[in-house]
């Protein structure tokens, strides 16, 4: 039996990953800021540990990592799920919401990982997985800063993959495409304090209107989703990166043609730029 420690189990994604682990016949450590706001199948589940955590509260975390050693004995699987969306052109928003967006899902998933490296470390084994999007391959109009947020956690993500293979342990960044999930609900998403009237009509305010349009109708299953990442998670050899969804598989194939493209004219401008060998 593996243990699971997953952030953000409340609802969403994190709890469907948290009932896929059970599924398999694991134990859970199931996390949310407060206890309450987690399913009661996840609370009376005699394999699970509920646990208060917020991750951008440090001392929480140590905490929150003690009472999954003492009660498990270690972490075998860190689900570093925990964030929320921020939508707005990158204009419109201020460096606090920005900051705020990013002590949590950047901040926050780097100090859970370093509270549970340690012990990963001395069991010599382990899997990290962390929840990035599609959001995490593609500047999207829109949504520019939970853009960079993503971007931050697959480099981090592919970073721990090299730094951490020596100690047998994994790293693994999932990118999901939209999940029918409560994400695109105010409680999960942000919108920036002004809205500047320059933009309506324009690709970035498109986005916020397409959100109303779209919550709850979303094509992603989250169900089949948190499935596939238990599985990716368990399987022998976990991809570094694995998009989630077609619509996530369609954007990056656009993306990696767009790259190709644009790479094309300035290939051998660009290969020129370095101080000529004798």
């Amino acid at each position: 039996m593996s243990t699971w420690f997953v952030t953000g189990a409340s609802r969403g994604l994190g709890a469907e990953i948290a009932r896929a682990a059970l599924d398999r016949g694991d134990a859970v450590v199931v996390t949310a800021r407060d206890t309450d706001a987690l399913p009661a199948d996840l609370r009376a589940h005699p394999r699970t540990v509920p646990v208060a955590l917020d991750v951008t509260d440090g001392a929480a975390i140590a905490h929150a990592v003690e009472i999954a050693v003492e009660e498990f004995g270690g972490i075998d699987v860190l689900v570093n799920n925990a964030g929320r969306g921020l939508l707005g052109a990158v204009e419109e928003v201020t460096d606090a919401e920005a900051r705020s967006l990013f002590d949590l899902n950047v901040f926050g998933l780097i100090a859970m990982t370093r509270a549970v490296l340690p012990h990963m470390r001395r069991a010599g084994r382990g899997t990290l997985v962390h929840v990035g999007s599609r959001s995490g391959y593609e500047g999207e109009p829109g949504v520019g800063l939970y853009c960079a947020s993503k971007f931050a956690v697959a480099g981090i993500g592919e970073a721990l993959a090299s730094e951490l293979e020596p100690f047998g342990i994994r790293s693994m960044v999932v990118e999901p495409g939209v999940l029918r999930t409560d994400f695109l609900d105010r409680s999960s998403l942000s919108l920036p304090a002004r809205r500047i009237a320059d933009y309506d009509g324009t690709p970035a305010h498109v986005t916020l209107d397409w959100v109303d349009e779209a919550n709850h109708t979303q094509l992603g299953d989250p169900v089949r989703s948190a499935e596939l990442i238990v599985a990716a998670a368990t399987s022998e050899a976990p991809p570094r990166r694995l998009p989630i969804g077609p619509d996530a598989v369609e954007r990056l194939e656009v993306t990696l043609a767009r790259m190709g493209a644009e790479l094309e004219p300035w290939r051998a401008r660009s290969q020129g730029t370095a101080f000529e060998t004798v």
